[in-house]
C-alpha cells in the first residue's frame, strides 16, 4: 500500500530527515533522564530504541514530539524547529502511544472520522480513506462496530490505522505490540513492514528483541539517558558478542549449572555468565564445548546463534529494572 504522501515524496525526489536530535538533554530537578543523545533517522526506515524501564525512551520521545520542553539541546520534526514549531510538525506526524485511547462511545469508523478532524482533514477526504485504512488494519467487517466488541488486537490495529488517518511522514509506536498473542503481534508486524516498504519513516520502541531484530534497519540501546550502541541488528550484534550461545542447565555433582560453570566454562567459552540455573557461556566454535557437555549425561544444553537479546543483557545487565 503506497501511501499518497510516500508517492508525493517519491516523485519530488525530497527525502530529508523526519527527525533530527542534537545534544539532548532533559532534566527533572537534580535527575537527568536524558543526557547528551544524537540521533539522525533516514527518510523510510525503521529506526528502534531499545532501553529498560527507566532508560530514558519515553522521554526521548516526548522531547522529540515537542510534549515535553528538552534542557538543552536542537531538535528537528519533519523538517521543523522543535519545540518552536511543535504543533505544526505534529501535523504530519502519526502516533500509536502504549496504551489505546480509542473513544468507546463510537464505532470504529467514527473514531477514525473524529481523529482526521483534528488534523483538519476534510470529511470528504477521510470518509474516502476509512476503507483503505480499515482494510490495512484486517478490520474490513468491523466498519460499524463498537470499541467494548473489540479484542486486544483489534484494538491495537485500530490505533495503527488511526495512526495513518492524516498521512503521516513519521509514525511513532510506543511498544506497539505489548500485550498481544502471537496471531496479531505477527499481524502487526506484518503491516509494519508494508508501511516501511511504501516508504513511510517508522520510529519504534519495543521490549521485545525479537519485534526489532524483525523490524528495525537501524537501533539504538539506551541506559541512563545514554545511547550505548547503534547501529543497524547485524552490526550491533557483531560488535558487542561472541557468535555462538550455549544455554546450559540441569545438574552436575549435586549442584547445577552454575557449579558446573565455576568449574569447566572458562576453559571452554571466551565468555560466561550464570542467571537463574542457567550458564549462558558465549562462544566462537561451539563444538569442544558441546563435546564436552555430550559426556555430561545431567546437563542439558540449548546451542544458538546469538541474538540481540543477548548484546541488549550485556551492555544494560540482567539486574531487574522497576
Amino acid at each position: 500500500m503506497l501511501s499518497a504522501a510516500a508517492e508525493r515524496r517519491a516523485a519530488e525526489g525530497l527525502r530529508p530527515s523526519p527527525l533530527t536530535v542534537r545534544g539532548l538533554r532533559k532534566r527533572y530537578g537534580d535527575n537527568e533522564v536524558v543526557a547528551g543523545i544524537d540521533l539522525t533517522l533516514a527518510a523510510g526506515e525503521c529506526f528502534t530504541l531499545l532501553g529498560p524501564n527507566g532508560a530514558g525512551k519515553t522521554t526521548t520521545l516526548r522531547c522529540a514530539l515537542g510534549l515535553s520542553a528538552p534542557s538543552a539541546g536542537e531538535l528537528g520534526l519533519c523538517g521543523l524547529p522543535v519545540p518552536a514549531r511543535a504543533r505544526e510538525a505534529r501535523m504530519r506526524v502519526g502516533i500509536v502511544p502504549q496504551q489505546d485511547s480509542l473513544d468507546p462511545d463510537f464505532t470504529c469508523a467514527e473514531n477514525l472520522v473524529v481523529y482526521g478532524r483534528y488534523f483538519g482533514i476534510p470529511e470528504a477526504v477521510i470518509a474516502e480513506r476509512i476503507p483503505r485504512l480499515l482494510a490495512f488494519a484486517g478490520l474490513e467487517g468491523k466498519r460499524d462496530a463498537r470499541i467494548q466488541s473489540l479484542s486486544g488486537g483489534m484494538k491495537r490495529r485500530l490505533t495503527l490505522a488511526r495512526a495513518l488517518v492524516n498521512d503521516p511522514e513519521l509514525l511513532v509506536l510506543d511498544e506497539p505490540t505489548t500485550g498481544l498473542d502471537p496471531q496479531a503481534r505477527h499481524l502487526i508486524w506484518d503491516r509494519l513492514k508494508q508501511l516501511i516498504r511504501s516508504g513511510t519513516t517508522v520510529l519504534l520502541t519495543t521490549h521485545f528483541m525479537d519485534e526489532a531484530e524483525r523490524l528495525a534497519d537501524r537501533l539504538a540501546i539506551l541506559d541512563a539517558g545514554r545511547i550505548l550502541t547503534q547501529g543497524s541488528p547485524r552490526e550491533v550484534i557483531a560488535a558487542h558478542i561472541e557468535p555462538q550461545v550455549v544455554e546450559v542447565f540441569g545438574e552436575w555433582n549435586g549442584g547445577g549449572a552454575a557449579a558446573w560453570a565455576a568449574a569447566h566454562a572458562a576453559g571452554l567459552a571466551r565468555r560466561f555468565e550464570v542467571s537463574g540455573e542457567t550458564a549462558f557461556c558465549y562462544v566462537d566454535d561451539a563444538a569442544p564445548l558441546i563435546a564436552h557437555l555430550a559426556g555430561q549425561p545431567d546437563l542439558r544444553y540449548l546451542h544458538r546463534p546469538a541474538n540481540l537479546e543477548d548484546v541488549f543483557l550485556k551492555l544494560t545487565g540482567r539486574e531487574l529494572r522497576d
